[in-house]
C-alpha cells in the first residue's frame, strides 16, 4: 500500500500540521513516510501545501506530479491541484470560499464543511483536525490511536491539554463528510 497525498490551502489553516500528523501517524504504524512542505514567505494567509507519502515500501522521492488524494482547502488549491489527482483518486475539499467546485468525473469527490463546523465547535483551531477526520473516514490509512500519538508528538507539551478537543474534532469530521454526486 502506498498513498500519495497533497494537502493545500492558506497558511494558518493547519495544512502543514495536518501533513505532519499524518506522517507521524504512519511512522507509529511502522510505515515508510515522507513529509515535504511548501509555503510562500507570507505563511499565514499565503498559500501552503504539503506532500505526504505513506507506504509499506521505501519512499523513493517526495516530489510528485500526481496524487492518489488531494485535500484542498481554498479556491487557489482547487484550481491548481484538482487536475493532478490520478484517475480513480480522491479529492476532499472544504466548501468555505470555494466558488468553482471540483467537477471531474473520473475521481471521487467529497465535501466537508469543516470551517463551519469548527465555528460551531467554538474553536477554529480544530479546522484541520475536522478535515483529517473526514479524510480518514473515507481512507482509514492510519489508526485513530496513531493519529492521537502523532498529534501528541507534533504539539508542544503546553498544548497537550487540547488533545481531547482535537480527538473530538477528528470524530466530528468523520460524521459530516459526504460524497458529491
Amino acid at each position: 500500500m502506498t498513498e500519495e497525498i497533497i494537502v493545500a490551502g492558506f497558511g494558518g489553516q493547519g495544512v502543514l500540521s495536518m501533513g505532519k500528523i499524518l506522517a507521524y501517524s504512519g511512522m507509529m504504524q511502522d510505515m515508510e513516510v515522507s513529509w515535504f512542505p511548501s509555503y510562500g514567505p507570507e505563511m499565514r494567509g499565503g498559500t501552503a501545501n504539503v506532500t505526504v507519502i505513506i507506504s509499506d515500501d521505501r519512499v523513493s522521492s517526495p516530489v510528485l506530479n500526481e496524487y492518489d488524494t488531494a485535500i484542498l482547502l481554498n479556491q487557489q488549491s482547487v484550481d491548481k491541484f484538482e487536475s493532478m489527482v490520478k484517475p480513480g483518486g480522491l479529492l476532499v475539499y472544504d466548501g468555505n470560499g470555494i466558488t468553482t467546485h471540483p467537477s471531474r468525473k473520473d475521481i471521487k469527490i467529497f465535501r466537508i464543511d469543516a470551517a463551519d463546523e469548527a465555528a460551531k465547535m467554538s474553536t477554529s483551531r480544530t479546522f484541520n483536525m475536522i478535515v483529517l477526520g473526514g479524510y480518514l473516514k473515507i481512507k482509514p490509512i492510519v489508526k485513530m490511536e496513531n493519529v492521537l500519538a502523532g498529534l501528541k508528538k507534533s504539539l508542544p507539551p503546553r498544548y497537550h491539554h487540547l488533545i481531547p478537543v482535537n480527538e473530538e474534532a477528528v470524530k466530528r469530521g468523520m460524521e459530516i463528510i459526504y460524497e458529491v454526486a
